[in-house]
């Protein structure tokens, strides 16, 4: 059986886990579900200066004040920016990273990077307009206007979503990591939902730095919308356990 931590995306805290959490404990491992600083239930914690850094800082922290070693690590989306900082910090704690529906960063680029030209700008207008020029608001989560990341969520969970979801200290999605020579220094694996391993491939082929990297990883696709631990929690729980007890 493994140790899984699991980090969540931006806007959201653990609870957004809760269902594959429960069939991962239920399966017979260890599960620890972390809320990244200023977010969820740790919203007061918000502050100008919260970024890359924090987030890193705070995960290594609860490694280390739990005793966690050979950990799998889990982020999902932006959560590939901290997960990939934690790897490089203490590679000694994990047994290996799992990405899901992301993957890491090249060095120099953070999470934002990731968007088109048209799409940062937009943000950085949010942020300014709405998020007192520090937070970025989450998105309105409508299956309507996003069908393909919204894909397999209800309604009523999408409501439950909108709720519960926290602007996200902005400087977490703009900072980026100096990263070292090797490029994954554990076992790293990502699982694919919104892009299939024959896309990445493409992709790289064509000199996108971002998915070249992720041509590094053992990629597993389970096909379903960018949230599938609300759209497809069992599947990829069960998912999670078998990448999770690889070992190299």
């Amino acid at each position: 059986m493994a140790t899984f931590v699991l980090v969540p995306g931006l806007w959201l805290g653990s609870w957004v886990w809760d269902a594959v959490a429960g069939r991962l404990r239920a399966d017979g491992h260890t599960v620890h579900a972390l809320t990244m600083p200023g977010i969820a239930e740790r919203a007061a914690e918000a502050k100008p200066d919260t970024d890359l850094r924090t987030e890193i800082a705070d995960i290594v922290a609860y490694l280390r004040e739990h005793g966690l070693r050979e950990v799998v690590l889990v982020g999902h989306s932006g959560a590939n920016m901290p997960v990939t900082g934690v790897i490089d910090e203490v590679p000694e704690l994990i047994t290996r990273v799992v990405y899901v529906d992301s993957g890491p960063m090249p060095s120099g680029l953070g999470v934002i990077d990731f968007l088109p030209p048209q799409a940062q700008d937009a943000q950085r207008r949010q942020v300014a307009e709405q998020g007192e020029g520090w937070l970025l608001p989450p998105p309105p989560f409508d299956a309507e206007q996003d069908p393909v990341n919204l894909a397999g969520i209800s309604e009523a969970e999408l409501e439950r979503v909108r709720g519960l979801a926290s602007p996200q200290p902005f400087r977490t999605t703009t900072d980026a990591l100096d990263r070292p020579g090797d490029p994954m220094p554990v076992p790293a694996s990502a699982i694919t939902c919104t892009f299939t391993p024959e896309q990445v491939a493409q992709l790289a082929e064509t000199g996108n730095p971002i998915f070249a990297l992720m041509t590094k990883l053992e990629l597993h696709p389970l096909p379903t919308g960018h949230w599938p631990m609300l759209s497809r929690p069992d599947d990829l729980a069960v998912l999670l356990g078998q990448v999770g007890q690889v070992r190299h």
